[in-house]
């Protein structure tokens, strides 16, 4: 039994390194994870941990020897051999793109009644949208503790939020090659600005992490940004929300457009990250001590957005993994409509989203 294992492990060392340091292929990894689970069903079921055995020294001696890319660095980029899980995570851990059809939230659900959103059957129904990889209890999204969740601040002259885009080359229909203030990050831009006119000290940053030397990287801009965001809080250790737009992705015959206060706007989305697939269970490489408030937060803020601007938010995406948002509570990953809105429009979209925030934090 050691010596398949053993074997499965060593091809899976050798397409590594002549691969140089790219990841094996989905094939490789899916024969890889069959001797496994076969072998050791221990490797499926993480409530019978396989550390302590020989493969999981093997595993342990891989990754922090032989291949430093999976170590990952510091906090939750170190790993463990009782941790190791499909190569899917690699994959998939840097995109928050859903794969699926949007959901817009009901029409007759967009009238706020408190009562139907203390119902978690009632929120998985109408205000949220769960990944089909994703697993959620109804504990983790009980919409009375949610709602109740004290998240007030109070305003300072210091630094209190912080923007940034982990994808920050994404841009609109109308974009001007070259001109950051077309992408996405022109929209942190409205956004800072918005909050600044509300007495709001803000901190944006923008960085690129999906672009190195010139090419796209999106695989590790997750990586990068988390490194940025750890200098920020130590440099600004008041700051106590942080906020990561992004601009979506869907079919063009998707139009995500609104008209609020006479103005079209792009609809915005908020998204959580539960630390959990369907497949894996908890991800306890991805510890995150500030789910719950997370999910409070923007929650909270969808409750603001149904009470006063009907049709201006979509449902709230809950996808698998973490997506840095472990680093404060009041933290936010936010869609700012799609490749298909104008840049107009995305950054209309702001004085709202400006005023929701200001609305749930002070």
């Amino acid at each position: 039994m050691i010596f398949f294992c053993f074997s499965a492990f060593l091809l899976f060392m050798v397409f590594q390194i002549i691969k140089g340091q790219e990841f094996a292929s989905e094939a490789v990894f899916g024969y890889y994870d069959s001797l496994m689970e076969g072998f050791f069903p221990a490797y499926q079921n993480k409530s019978q941990p396989v550390y302590g055995t020989v493969l999981s020294k093997m595993i342990r001696l891989y990754r922090e020897e032989v291949n430093p890319l999976l170590q990952y660095g510091s906090d939750y980029r170190k790993a463990s051999g009782e941790d190791f899980v499909s190569g899917e995570y690699y994959y998939f851990e840097d995109d928050e793109n859903r794969g699926s059809s949007v959901e817009e939230v009901a029409e007759e659900t967009k009238k706020f009644k408190k009562e139907n959103w203390e119902d978690p059957n009632y929120l998985r129904k109408y205000i949220y949208q769960i990944d089909s990889t994703t697993t959620v209890t109804n504990s983790e999204i009980n919409g009375k503790e949610l709602l109740d969740m004290d998240l007030s601040l109070h305003k300072s002259s210091e630094p209190q939020i912080l923007i940034y885009h982990t994808h920050g080359s994404e841009q609109y229909k109308d974009s001007r090659p070259g001109e950051k203030g077309d992408t996405v990050i022109g929209v942190g831009d409205e956004l800072t600005k918005k909050l600044q006119e509300k007495g709001i000290s803000v901190v944006h940053d923008r960085s690129v992490y999906d672009v190195k030397n010139g090419k796209e990287e999106r695989s590790k801009a997750y990586d990068y940004a988390a490194e940025a965001i750890e200098k920020y809080l130590k440099k600004y250790p008041s700051i106590k929300v942080v906020i990561d737009l992004h601009r979506d992705g869907v079919k063009e015959s998707t139009k995500l457009v609104t008209t609020q206060n006479g103005q079209k706007m792009a609809q915005i989305m908020f998204f959580n990250g539960v630390s959990r697939t369907a497949s894996n269970g908890d991800l306890t490489y991805l510890k995150n001590p500030n789910k719950k408030m997370n999910l409070s937060f923007s929650l909270q803020l969808q409750a603001q957005a149904v009470k006063k601007y009907p049709g201006f938010t979509r449902k709230i995406y809950i996808k698998g993994y973490r997506y840095n948002l472990h680093y404060r509570g009041r933290s936010l990953l936010v869609e700012v409509g799609a490749q298909n809105n104008t840049v107009k429009q995305a950054k209309a979209s702001m004085s709202l989203l400006a005023e929701l925030l200001n609305n749930v934090l002070y």
